[in-house]
């Protein structure tokens, strides 16, 4: 065997004892975490196994044919002469390299390991918030008691229906593991969104939420409550909820609201009823003045309270009635209070990555070839 051989064959060894001596100490240091490892960038292995055997012949055997020689007629004196320790230990820097090298790639492939799943249990009620969005809601709605609302950004006084969408947006903001679905009606019923825990879709879904949008002259409470009773029909939740925010009478519709009511028994589902307003005189915004301000009349529009009382009543619910904002944020604060909690068994996955402990003992060994290329196996010329 040739000496380039021989030599290729003395620090590819080394280089193979090196690497595993790190790789053992680094598994050692975490197996658990090194045991159920997954790699995510699997093609980096490929360089990691074929580059730095490449890189450490062409620093050792390879450097060879680059290293200035001159003939002599005989080595004897000098074969025989004394030689120093660092002559056999020249190559240990390329060693160093083509193992920093290769846990450089094994880094770069991302060893990833999945924390084990932790399950806690947590208390979650599904609701379905149905809305009004019959013309009615028009109508204005005060702060608090005889305080005025802030007016909105054109000026307006808020309406009813600009108070309860600021209500049900504090409404989801402060649930945690409740699945909260939404409906809207005027003339006829619309699923806004299933029971869901996006809650910042929800909330965007509500604030978008106008009048326009659908056919506002009609009040179909049978219908509404019917479809929010059909989005809990396969809910497993111990507690399922409709929450009714209205203000007006039930006058379209196909289905009846003692119908509405019957199907929410069968299916185990509470209605939570708010009465927005209270059936007297209120202000509506019928135009605007000759200086571009709003221009309010005074409307009467019929509620049913015995309606919504019935229908609360018959399902293990209560009935509310909010004739401003503050009462209505406290209608709903209370229905949450009401609620009785289902434990949900939930489980969240977490991932460590281990890269780093792979980088940490290719930089050592970067400065360690530093140091003794510096410092021990200074080479003249």
């Amino acid at each position: 065997m040739s000496r380039g051989w021989k030599l290729g064959a003395l620090v590819g060894a080394c280089y193979l004892a090196l690497l595993a001596f790190v790789l053992f100490v680094v598994y050692e240091s975490n197996a658990v975490a090194f045991g159920g490892a997954q790699w995510q960038q699997k093609l980096w292995l490929i360089p990691a196994i074929v580059v730095p055997p490449a890189v450490l012949w062409a620093m050792t055997v390879g450097s060879e044919r680059y290293v200035p020689t001159f003939a002599i007629s005989t080595i004897a004196p000098l074969w025989v002469g004394p030689r120093g320790w660092r002559s056999y230990v020249r190559w240990v820097p390329a060693v160093f390299r083509a193992v920093a090298l290769t846990l450089a790639f094994l880094a770069l492939a991302r060893p990833e390991n999945v924390v084990k799943p932790e399950e806690s249990s947590e208390r979650g009620i599904d609701i379905v918030l149905v809305l009004d969005l019959s013309g009615s809601m028009r109508a204005v709605m005060d702060q608090a008691g005889d305080q005025p609302a802030v007016p909105t950004k054109s000026g307006a006084r808020p309406t009813r229906l600009d108070t309860a969408k600021d209500v049900i947006a504090d409404f989801i903001s402060r649930r945690k593991t409740d699945r909260i679905g939404v409906v809207v009606f005027g003339k006829s019923a619309y699923v806004l969104s299933p029971p869901t825990l996006d809650y910042a879709l929800l909330t965007t879904l509500v604030g978008k939420m106008d009048l326009d949008l659908i056919d506002g002259n009609g009040t179909a409470i049978g219908d509404a409550v019917g479809v929010g009773v059909a989005r809990l029909r396969r809910s497993d939740a111990r507690s399922k909820a409709v929450i009714l925010l209205t203000d007006g009478d039930s006058n379209a519709g196909q289905f009846s609201p003692d119908y509405a009511t019957h199907l929410a028994q069968t299916q185990g589902v509470r209605v939570y009823t708010v009465q927005i307003g209270n059936g007297d005189d209120v202000d509506v915004q019928d135009g605007v003045d000759l200086f571009g301000q709003p221009h309010y009349a005074r409307a009467h529009f019929p509620v049913n309270p015995q309606l919504l009382q019935s229908m609360a009543t018959k399902t293990g619910g209560e009935a509310f009635v909010a004739t401003d904002k503050g009462a209505l944020e406290k209608s709903m604060h209370t229905i949450l209070d009401r609620l009785e909690k289902t434990k949900i068994q939930a489980q969240a996955a977490s991932f460590e990555e281990l890269f780093p402990w792979l980088v940490a003992p290719a930089v050592i060994l970067l400065l360690l070839e530093a140091i003794a290329r510096l410092v021990v196996l200074r080479r003249f010329p």
